[in-house]
């Protein structure tokens, strides 16, 4: 069967993933508002992250979300043992090899590879940041699921999930809950084409 590709987001009201763990995350573009997510924890969505982090994976991530990562996880795998035991599969041009174990590189036509990986045995695909990558995910047709967690929040500026050339696709809602501090966290599954119609008046 063929592994699904999941990409587990947080996501401002305009659609914002830029830079939402801390203040110095990812200040790429200028985006001075990272840590925007610090101020809506609470049970609910402590519960939900668990049950994403704890569910077997591989990850497939960016070249600039591994180099976050990377320095990182390995020393934290009491907050999360399975991010270091996944198979990191990095989409790359420019770096071909890192300590942290086990990990692949991928260059030239990322698309194709990717394709190809979804053929091949093994756990689903999370996708986490990689704003690039999402664009040529998403352009492709190569993401089945989305996990969003909702804040609500307008940023005004930085990365955005969606940009144009995003393939036009249905989607369904599989799983919800709203938090206490207002975050909906939302799962989608592909449900088909596009379909369009005229608005009775």
């Amino acid at each position: 069967m063929m592994r699904k590709m999941i990409v587990l987001e947080h996501l401002s009201l305009d659609g914002v993933i830029q830079g939402p763990g801390g203040p110095e995350e990812d200040t790429s573009g200028g985006f001075t508002h990272g840590g925007w997510i610090r101020s809506y924890s609470d049970e609910v969505l402590g519960t939900a992250l668990r049950k994403q982090m704890n569910m077997p994976f591989d990850l497939l991530l960016g070249r600039k979300t591994f180099e976050i990562w990377e320095p990182y996880w390995p020393h934290h795998g009491d907050i999360w043992p399975n991010v270091n035991k996944a198979t990191k599969y990095v989409a790359s041009n420019t770096m071909n090899s890192s300590a942290w174990q086990p990990s692949v590189f991928f260059s030239g036509d990322i698309a194709e590879k990717i394709a190809k990986l979804k053929q091949e045995p093994g756990p689903d695909l999370h996708v986490w940041g990689s704003g690039d990558l999402l664009q040529t995910l998403m352009k492709h047709d190569l993401v089945d699921v989305f996990w969003l967690m909702i804040y609500p929040v307008t940023l005004g500026s930085g990365k955005r999930l969606f940009a144009d050339g995003a393939m036009p696709a249905a989607f369904k809602v599989t799983d919800s809950v709203v938090s206490p501090s207002g975050v909906i966290v939302v799962n989608y599954a592909r449900a088909g084409n596009l379909k369009t119609a005229a608005v009775d008046a």
